[in-house]
């Protein structure tokens, strides 16, 4: 036999007895703990610098925390992510299907939209929509061209700054979920898709029930990385002077001079609201697993109780016996 600790031959047992036990010693990583402990040290340097800094004013901080401005800039910064993300994502649903459609004309139209949507900034998006009113001084619908309007309003009070940062920020974002649902939709094997054509199914049928439930394991996690994108990308919204979280900390900082004890505040929602969106994904991401693994990952709760017991764990037992067969019995 072969002494795994010491890689050399060991003394061959005789033949109708046990062999001795295999003794494996783990190998051992010292400088995986010497870059863990610099690491650690490094951030708490950082930390306690930034903490006892000299002109850094935490009572200011904890007094705004949540303070009423602050607490509506973040419902308006929720609210503004959701209905963009909405927007967003049934419109790059639409354009997906459009996108990867035989008819040229629908392809050719979706390919345009996202060229020029992914092609210009969001901020410049933003601020069109809110200065429209320069261009366009009513919108309406009518008969023709120069004719009578049949309906017609003033632009500014049908693009409100809400619906300025809303429009700018939920059409980019079509753009880019129309690449994220075409990709989940292409990764699913063509095969599939014969065979249900093949049963009679038609092809809204085929993409509800065949190829969207196994294009979501796709489809989910960069998703939810464009939703907590679009939560941070919506302090873009203060050049449509929509008083959001980021809008919200600015303006009280201009009050009070404190600009770098307000953008904690701001960077600590912000923080806090990412967490939570970035958790719900996690479970998201484990439903629609379901089906592709036979055993789903432990989630962090259990994790931690499973490390939790792992330190409270009884020593080992003896060491594993391995036999071999003898030549002669």
């Amino acid at each position: 036999m072969t002494d795994i600790a010491s890689g050399s031959p060991g003394p061959a047992a005789p033949a109708g007895q046990r062999p001795e036990a295999v003794k494996a010693i783990p190998v051992r990583h010292p400088w995986r703990w010497v870059s863990a402990a610099a690491v650690f040290l490094i951030a708490a340097d950082a930390i306690y610098t930034l903490i006892t800094a000299p002109n850094m004013d935490w009572s200011v901080v904890g007094r705004y925390l949540f303070q009423r401005l602050i607490l509506e800039g973040v419902s308006l910064t929720l609210a503004l992510t959701v209905v963009a993300m909405v927007i967003g994502i049934v419109l790059g649903a639409i354009l997906a299907v459009m996108r990867i459609s035989p008819n040229p004309v629908m392809s050719a139209v979706s390919w345009f939209y996202i060229w020029f949507f992914r092609g210009t900034p969001v901020l410049v998006q933003v601020f069109f929509w809110w200065n429209l009113a320069i261009i366009l001084p009513r919108l309406g619908i009518g008969i023709a061209p120069n004719g009578p309007w049949l309906l017609s309003a003033s632009t500014n009070e049908l693009i409100t700054p809400f619906v300025a940062a809303m429009l700018g920020l939920g059409l980019n974002e079509a753009a880019y979920m129309s690449e994220i649902v075409r990709a989940g939709i292409i990764s699913v094997d063509q095969g599939q898709t014969e065979a249900a054509q093949a049963l009679g199914m038609t092809r809204l049928q085929v993409m509800q029930r065949i190829v969207l439930p196994q294009a979501m394991r796709v489809i989910i996690p960069p998703t939810g990385n464009e939703t907590i994108s679009m939560l941070k990308t919506t302090s873009l919204a203060f050049v449509a002077t929509v008083p959001e979280l980021y809008t919200r900390a600015q303006q009280i900082a201009n009050f009070n001079f404190k600009v770098v004890e307000l953008l904690t505040v701001a960077s600590l929602w912000y923080l806090f609201m990412t967490s939570i969106l970035t958790i719900g994904q996690y479970y998201i991401e484990r439903y629609f697993a379901r089906g592709s693994q036979r055993q789903l990952p432990p989630t962090p709760f259990q994790r931690f109780r499973q490390l939790l017991f792992t330190f409270h764990a009884p020593p080992p037992g003896p060491p594993m016996m391995t036999t071999f067969p003898s030549e002669h019995r």
